[in-house]
């Protein structure tokens, strides 16, 4: 398994971040990174600790955790490793506010680079997240567009405004809420950071952030194109040229990716197999102008066009569907963002700015089936949201070039402010709507924050970092519904970090993390006058800003002369108002329900767990990585909208272990074999019913040739075609032909797929 790829500032990024320990930054020593121009526990319920009654997940985290520590260190202890084994390349995290080497960031994280998501097939985000542990994704969609670290975050949305727990940025650009646009061509690095990111981004980051980075311009000209054919009716192209147009002064990259597939759905009504197919496209354009030794500009463009078919759940639980209107799952996104940096003697000045303009379609076939299949009982209805949202964001930010020499220590500073402008507008077209209903939501973020880095001694440093912030919001609908909360919030981090030559880096951390409050729409929009329920209703309609604290203790390191390299964290997680989301199931006339989704807060709940990532040379032929994460995340208080209490029970899309796990074969100079293992405990999909997803594993293998400029490789997931699921539904019934019983619905994840890829490298 390759390693994470250095972006071309990592040395400079490297030395501006231990300029302040200049006199013993030979302590962990890095190897040299290319230049631009180079270049399951299943946990019982209770608080008395993890539980022990899923033995299969016992036993695979016991192997996980103790068997890696002596074989590997064994294999590839200096007496075994041959002289030639390379040691693991530098990791630079680019997400902080300074650019922070891997094992030197006193936080949870995980990094994917380039040669990894290649090695994966990866051609968007949702391939690529169970490597990061304790990170998970939700369905309802063609793609998995929310995500959950550590067991928050969101799994859907309909009629109400989202205020994202977990951020996506795309080149800076934030896409949270919009992971369809998440696709991983020319992608240079994602970064997937754990914990409440309150310094560091705000109220879109409760829980963590994701921090995709596209490949930058390059002073060398070259260029790749990559073709891939598989079943499904999978083809894909893919076409990147990087070089300069002005020599040193201006250089530019291009890249283009389209992505189209039948699917995995049979639409046995229709007679179609393509109902829930994929046409996906992203365009990207980048220019970074080398004013001068001191100065750069970077400008980014994209178009994302994504064209899905939704059309995902059966009412007999498999891969057929009966749906006479399948729906859509669409995106069209157009993006800007600009970063210019100024390096003064003792400042370093960035100014960033972005602008993204989003229109979004999905729909669905309601009741999953046809006029006819139960003429005295059926219902017909189709629901579809169509939502505008424009995004524009500012950023000042300014840094210490160089350490501050003072009475206690060399102090590294960060200072800066933030604006954010979301406004976005909904039309609902449903079927039981007398018209369409309509609303717009704005939000106004602004934001100032700051962090101190100040080195104690030679091997301690304290680290803390505020962010104030306040979000105003505005919300108005076609039902005369009108609201405008308004939230003043802080949030923050304190870490303490010690670095000894031979052990590597031990830290412990606190950090406060917000989610601001808001409204539920759907909630003031359900008439009054419908079964009697705007009295049970009534206190739903609003919801409060959730508290965060995040306790983490945490190593990094690398040993063997850099052929090992591990990073572990145990954390705590306290959350107070937290913000769950619910639904209600309200029965119509006809026999069918109207189905209500909302947000409410429960009193409190806590998540705790353990991530370890391991990566290894185990010689010049073998490389290998092994991550895993535990996870415990219960309600302390909670009575959900059905009046039932909830203490105690495992919170929603928070599975008890998650593992992924790799080997990297390369006999001789042509041939690679990678071979991955991964899987995910069994987990609620709901904190209103009890419907899970099981347990599952999945193998992928890939297998290529590599020329001097190009490479074949042929490549399989989910070899063993595996059944399993990313959403479920337990609270209601949608089949006629069984009188609407109330019963489990899910959605199949993709199913074993076999393909050819091409690439090309001029």
């Amino acid at each position: 398994m390759s390693q994470a790829s250095t972006p071309s500032t990592s040395n400079a990024a490297y030395a501006t971040h231990t300029s302040k320990r200049t006199s013993h930054t030979q302590r962990i020593e890095y190897p040299s990174s290319p230049s631009a121009s180079d270049c399951g526990a299943d946990f019982t319920h209770r608080r008395d600790g993890f539980g022990t009654s899923t033995i299969t997940g016992i036993l695979l985290s016991s192997i996980m955790l103790a068997v890696p520590w002596s074989a590997i260190a064994q294999s590839i202890s200096s007496e075994n490793a041959p002289p030639s084994a390379p040691p693991l390349e530098e990791i630079v995290v680019t997400a902080e506010l300074r650019n922070t080497p891997w094992l030197l960031q006193p936080t949870s994280s995980s990094i994917v680079g380039a040669a990894q998501i290649q090695e994966r097939n990866a051609i968007h985000l949702e391939n690529l997240l169970i490597l990061a542990p304790n990170v998970n994704l939700a369905g309802g969609s063609s793609r998995a567009r929310f995500y959950q670290i550590r067991g928050v975050g969101e799994r859907s949305q309909f009629v109400d405004p989202l205020n994202p727990s977990v951020g996506l940025l795309i080149d800076g650009i934030d896409f949270s809420g919009l992971g369809s646009a998440a696709t991983l061509f020319d992608i240079e690095q994602v970064e997937v950071l754990r914990g409440p990111q309150g310094t560091l981004h705000g109220a879109n980051a409760l829980a963590g952030l994701i921090n995709m980075r596209s490949a930058a311009p390059e002073s060398e000209f070259s260029a790749r194109l990559q073709s891939t054919v598989g079943d499904y009716g999978r083809r894909e192209l893919g076409i990147s040229a990087t070089g300069p147009l002005i020599d040193d002064t201006l250089l530019f990259r291009i890249a283009a990716f389209e992505h189209r597939s039948d699917g995995f759905i049979d639409n046995s009504f229709l007679g179609r197999s393509d109902t829930n197919q994929r046409d996906e496209a992203v365009y990207r354009g980048r220019l970074q102008w080398i004013a001068s030794e001191r100065q750069t500009f970077d400008l980014t463009l994209s178009h994302v066009e994504i064209d899905n078919g939704y059309d995902a759940f059966s009412l007999d639980n498999t891969r057929t569907t009966l749906s006479d209107m399948p729906g859509n799952d669409r995106q069209e996104s157009d993006a800007l963002g600009i970063h210019y940096r100024w390096s003064g003697d003792r400042v370093l000045t960035e100014v960033m700015a972005s602008a993204a303009i989003s229109d979004t379609d999905y729909s669905y076939d309601e009741d999953w089936s046809f006029v006819g299949i139960a003429p005295d009982l059926e219902y017909s209805s189709f629901d579809r949201y169509l939502r505008e949202r424009e995004s524009y964001s500012a950023q000042l930010r300014l840094s210490s070039a160089e350490a501050l020499s003072t009475a206690i220590g060399d102090l590294n500073w960060t200072a800066g402010i933030y604006a954010l402008n979301d406004d976005e507008s909904l039309r609902r077209e449903y079927t039981y709507l007398a018209e369409d209903f309509r609303s717009r939501f704005k939000a106004e973020t602004q934001a100032a924050y700051g962090q101190l880095d100040l080195e104690l001694t030679q091997n301690w440093t304290l680290s803390g970092g505020l962010r104030l912030a306040n979000r105003s919001m505005q919300y108005d609908d076609s039902n005369a519904v009108s609201s405008e909360p308004d939230n003043s919030l802080w949030g923050g981090k304190l870490s303490l970090q010690y670095e000894s030559e031979g052990l590597g880096m031990f830290y412990a951390a606190v950090s406060r993390g917000y989610r601001a409050g808001g409204v539920n729409a759907g909630i003031l929009a359900f008439p009054a006058d419908e079964a009697g329920t705007s009295e049970s209703l009534s206190d739903l309609r609003f919801f409060d800003e959730e508290l965060l604290y995040n306790f983490e203790i945490g190593h990094k390191g690398q040993f063997f002369e850099g052929r090992l390299q591990s990073a572990a964290t145990i954390f705590y997680m306290d959350r107070s108002d937290q913000q769950v989301r619910g639904s209600v199931v309200i029965p119509r006339a006809d026999g069918s329900t109207a189905f209500i989704d909302f947000t409410d807060n429960a009193a409190a709940g806590y998540n705790l767990g353990l991530e370890w990532e391991l990566r290894a040379a185990l010689s010049n032929d073998f490389e290998m990585y092994l991550n895993t994460g535990l996870l415990r995340a219960r309600f302390d208080e909670y009575i959900n909208a059905d009046g039932r209490d909830l203490e105690d029970r495992e919170q929603a899309h928070a599975p008890s272990y998650q593992f992924a796990a790799g080997l990297q074969w390369s006999p001789g100079e042509h041939w690679k074999t990678d071979l991955q293992w991964e899987g995910r405990d069994s987990f609620f999909f709901s904190d209103r019913h009890d419907v899970k997803s099981e347990a599952y594993g999945l193998i992928h293998l890939r297998v290529a040739y590599q020329g001097e400029n190009w490479e074949v490789a042929l490549w399989g997931r989910n070899l063993t075609n595996e059944d399993y699921f990313t959403r479920g539904f337990g609270s209601f019934g949608n089949d006629p032909r069984k009188g609407y019983v109330t019963e489990a619905y899910r959605q199949f994840g993709d199913p074993r797929q076999l393909g050819l890829s091409l690439e090309l490298q001029l």
